[in-house]
């Protein structure tokens, strides 16, 4: 058995790259199968959506921490380092843990590749999850689909529950080019007499849903007409904190934002199902949301520079809206790059209604075709040719483009969040939440 350095385990692990997106679960399976399906072991909240699983997945990993349990969060993308993607109680996983799993796992690859095959990078991580948190023993593993579901690497698992978020029209070249469609490929999560629980959904990705669960009679509870009450902001340990009432409780939730209510109200579903089936108490798990984190999601660095991961339409109209509630101008700096098969034109209209201007950047990555700030600023040009557009040619030029504004926001892709975290946070800020 090879044993890998750290260095030598990514760059492993990045050699699996070339092979691209492969939806399916033919391959995975084959894989957890040479590890010895070490998912056999586990329970699994399995969670899917086109936007809000990673802010759902802190919730959910803050609370059930909160009532005593150990937990397994495996999410995708990294920030910054690509050991964020396993987690064991909120913090990343060690370099020797990442080097040894990946140790392991490379003869299996190598098993494979004689018969003539081999996994995806995404297959390959999804592998490490599980061996992960079967080796550390956790009570409950938050499960993050990559893309999709149905055929996505994540969905070789038999969940406890099935968690669907939100869905928009997102990587329509690999899901399909309508709600329809891409709400048939998150229902793919769905498993045979496991409940399934809905956030806000699009009337057509509703029906969707209902029609799925009926078929595999799967209990389907939906968010109820209660609301949430009385909000207000506090500041805890340097974070804002919003509080609210919501079903007779007070709620303090660590992650600010009116669609964070709205993913609270779909975890809190969530853990009143938990709770009842494992024999905690719903009310100690709430507690823990205060201490509920997740990187990149309006989260504010230095003082002055709001960072956030939204990369569609539908992420930036909730973006929008959370800036409503927070202490910033009505107009502001927006520094954004994108990768060219998402929504960008869409994107920078609607938030056009914040920005006094753009600072167009490109993303640092090799495996997706990103647009650069030239092109970015064309494409503004030609299009809404109202808006004042400068580039930068990294995070270090654009903070120096708007080092003299009260506050900047920064959005447009996850990895672009990434890239501003390093440049401006701690490292154990981004690993541990």
């Amino acid at each position: 058995m090879k044993k890998f350095s750290y260095s030598e385990a990514w760059e492993f692990m990045c050699g699996l790259q070339k092979y691209g997106i492969k939806l399916g679960l033919d391959q995975t399976r084959q894989l957890f199968n040479l590890a010895g399906n070490p998912h056999d072991k586990l329970k699994f909240i399995h969670l899917a959506g086109s936007n809000g699983k990673g802010s759902c997945g802190a919730m959910l990993n803050a609370a059930l921490r909160q009532a005593g349990f150990k937990t397994g969060f495996y999410s995708s993308p990294h920030l910054v380092n690509p050991r964020e993607r396993f987690r064991i109680d909120g913090k990343a996983i060690s370099e020797e843990e990442f080097a040894e799993l990946v140790s392991d796992l490379s003869g299996c690859v190598e098993q494979m590749q004689a018969a003539g095959s081999c996994p995806t990078f995404f297959e390959f991580t999804t592998a490490m999850a599980v061996l992960c948190f079967a080796r550390n023993k956790v009570d409950f593993v938050i499960w993050e689909t990559g893309m999709g579901g149905r055929y996505d690497s994540t969905n070789v698992i038999t969940p406890v529950c099935s968690v669907i978020t939100g869905i928009a029209l997102d990587h329509q070249q690999f899901l399909g080019e309508t709600i329809e469609e891409i709400a048939v490929e998150k229902a793919g999560i769905i498993k045979p007499g496991k409940p399934v629980f809905t956030g806000m959904l699009p009337a057509a990705a509703m029906h969707v849903m209902r029609e799925t669960a009926n078929t595999e009679a799967a209990l389907l509870t939906t968010l109820p007409d209660l609301q949430t009450e009385k909000l207000r902001y506090s500041k805890a340990g340097g974070r804002l904190v919003q509080v609210f009432n919501y079903d007779g409780c007070e709620i303090k939730l660590g992650l600010s934002g009116a669609m964070q209510r709205s993913n609270f109200r779909l975890v809190y579903n969530v853990l009143k199902f938990l709770s009842r089936k494992f024999g905690f108490e719903l009310s100690e798990a709430l507690n823990g949301l205060s201490a509920a984190v997740w990187p990149g999601r309006c989260q504010l660095a230095a003082g002055r520079v709001l960072i956030d991961g939204a990369h569609n339409p539908d992420g930036i109209s909730a973006l929008l809206e959370t800036l409503k509630e927070l202490p910033l101008p009505e107009k502001m700096p927006v520094i954004f790059g994108s990768f060219k098969d998402k929504e960008t034109l869409q994107c920078l209209e609607l938030l056009s209604t914040v920005a006094s201007r753009f600072v167009f950047m490109p993303l640092k990555t090799d495996f997706r075709e990103s647009w650069n700030g030239q092109e970015l600023c064309r494409l503004a040009n030609e299009n809404l040719p109202k808006l004042t557009v400068d580039y930068a040619t990294g995070p270090t030029d654009a903070l120096q483009k708007t080092a003299a504004d009260e506050s900047v926001l920064i959005c447009g892709s996850l990895y672009l969040a990434g890239e501003f975290l390093q440049e401006l946070l701690p490292a154990h800020e981004i690993l541990d939440i």
